[in-house]
């Protein structure tokens, strides 16, 4: 299998990242493993998709240090790939951090991979419906019953309404970003400066105004879906749970959050249950749901990470399991001769 990752920037990536991981696994499975940044895509004259691609120069590594070191370093294979031969693209960037300059960067993946798609190539998460998740709105196209009461506005009053209807506490976030950046929790002692909060949000575009839930206190859980099912491996539920320290409301690792085993309950299957219709029509093959207590408070269809810390928990290498279900993938379009739309193939 002849495979392209597609990053932010190839010598920003680390060794923990789920991205590094998945490279990992599928080079000591004996794949053609090709990693791309966003500067890297060329549309060729003869109309094909090629890249400039980065490759490690061994078939076996036993860690996902000496594995970047590799790929980073001066022992790299680096060649003009043609995209259009890959078996599986996947878009493994995260738009959220390309701002200013780069802000080009948040959609090069989609625009390339799109093109990529009519000669047949697998790419994941499927970039039509990538671009109509660029922002936490899509999130909102989910049936109500799993998400928390929320507004959209850049209207300070709709907001300041919104707060009181309920009890005077909520939480603010801008509409794009990840990792807990910019988000308040507001408590009804914070009335007096709430215009702050609201000015601090809205400057980045439309603020998100969500009940506050709280379950929050108790931290978080991290479900990886796969194929719109619960990612299991060998028997065990790729998750794993993020606690807060001290008054953080967020409990995101980088944030200073906590991980701890998750206990999947089955309030959690049914949560899983309740979005993978449209998961599976969209064709977001793998993403991560964050499940406070029984509501989804978000799902992750960009490069969602943590695979190494539910493996650090259940004690398996849940990026073998990725690989093989991209190995069927392969197989089934080597049988019907690349004929299956992109969207249909992402889940199946």
């Amino acid at each position: 299998m002849k495979i392209g990752l597609f990053v932010n920037n190839i010598m920003t990536e680390e060794a923990v990242y789920s991205t590094t991981r998945l490279a990992l696994a599928a080079t000591n499975r004996g794949h053609d493993v090709w990693l791309i940044g966003a500067t890297d895509f060329t549309y060729d004259v003869d109309e094909s998709i090629r890249a400039r691609g980065r490759s490690v120069p061994k078939n076996k590594y036993k860690s996902c240090e000496t594995y970047l070191a590799d790929l980073q370093g001066k022992k790299a294979r680096i060649e003009r790939i043609t995209v259009d031969d890959l078996d599986v693209l996947l878009l493994r960037n995260d738009p959220s951090i390309e701002t200013g300059n780069r802000a080009w960067a948040q959609a090069a993946g989609i625009i390339f991979g799109r093109v990529a798609m009519r000669h047949g190539v697998i790419v994941l998460n499927d970039p039509n419906a990538l671009s109509s998740a660029m922002n936490k709105m899509y999130f909102q196209l989910f049936p109500e019953e799993v998400r928390p009461r929320t507004i959209i506005t850049q209207d300070r009053e709709d907001i300041k309404k919104f707060a009181k209807d309920e009890g005077g506490t909520i939480v603010l976030k801008p509409l794009q970003g990840s990792g807990g950046q910019g988000v308040f929790l507001v408590r009804p002692e914070d009335r007096s400066n709430l215009n702050q909060m609201i000015d601090a949000v809205v400057r980045d575009g439309y603020v998100i105004a969500q009940e506050y839930l709280p379950a929050a206190n108790e931290g978080d859980t991290r479900l990886f879906l796969m194929n719109g099912q619960p990612l299991r491996y060998k028997g065990k539920y790729a998750a794993f749970r993020r606690v807060r320290a001290g008054d953080d409301m967020r409990s995101n690792i980088h944030a200073g959050g906590q991980k701890q085993a998750a206990v999947i309950t089955d309030k959690v299957l049914e949560l899983a249950e309740v979005v993978r219709p449209k998961l599976v029509v969209d064709g977001m093959f793998l993403v991560g749901l964050d499940i406070v207590g029984d509501k989804i408070m978000e799902i992750n269809v960009f490069s969602p990470g943590g695979l190494g810390s539910a493996r650090q928990f259940e004690k398996v290498n849940f990026a073998h399991g990725v690989i093989e279900a991209l190995e069927r993938k392969v197989q089934y379009m080597s049988y019907y001769r690349r004929n299956f739309d992109n969207v249909e193939m992402a889940t199946l």
